[in-house]
């Protein structure tokens, strides 16, 4: 890891930099992480300045969102792991990969619940993994307080498109309503898409 740090830091000299790690878990795990980086740019001459973030992709990452929000500068919610490890689901088994959707109420109280961590302390949050790319997604996350979205480059127009169609105040309403169903399904039929 050090190794790593030391070449980002050489690579970007001169750049806006941010760095983020993944499977971040505890207060002590990212507070390690941020002096490892803290002694590496002491080490290099001029080192500019660095934005660190974490993954959010265990549940009690999302659980402590505003105790590391003080301790970073944006969050990225890794949606694929977020969702098998808040659901029990391995999303690579045969049998449990189809039920492991990220439009699980559980799985989107757990996103409100870091992006209202996050806003507490004026930090911002994006979205990466597969639910960043699914357009019936699109309005509740950005309902949810959600300000950029990581998705594959061939969702791109669908997720475009998406943010154009709603209203601010219709994908707030649209969250609201998400949060209180009793399944992805019923989630999933708040959005209809029409094409």
């Amino acid at each position: 890891l050090r190794t790593q740090v030391r070449a980002i830091l050489r690579a970007g000299k001169g750049q806006r930099l941010r760095m983020m790690f993944p499977m971040i878990a505890t207060l002590e795990e990212i507070r390690s992480v941020k002096g490892l980086v803290a002694e590496e740019q002491a080490r290099l001459p001029d080192c500019d300045p660095v934005e660190l973030g974490i993954m959010v992709e265990v549940p009690a990452a999302a659980v402590m969102a505003r105790q590391l929000a003080r301790e970073v500068d944006f969050f990225s919610i890794g949606t694929n792991d977020l969702t098998q490890y808040t659901l029990a689901m391995d999303r690579g088994h045969p049998k449990l990969a189809a039920k492991a959707d990220a439009m699980s109420p559980a799985v989107l109280r757990l996103i409100a619940h870091t992006v209202e961590g996050a806003a507490a302390e004026g930090k911002w949050v994006g979205v990466c993994g597969g639910l960043a790319s699914d357009p019936q997604a699109v309005p509740i996350l950005v309902g949810l307080g959600v300000r950029e979205l990581s998705c594959s480059v061939p969702a791109i127009p669908a997720v475009k498109a998406e943010v154009r169609r709603w209203s601010w105040p219709q994908c707030q309403a649209l969250a609201r309503e998400a949060l209180e169903q009793d399944g992805p399904a019923a989630v999933r039929a708040l959005v209809p898409l029409d094409y």
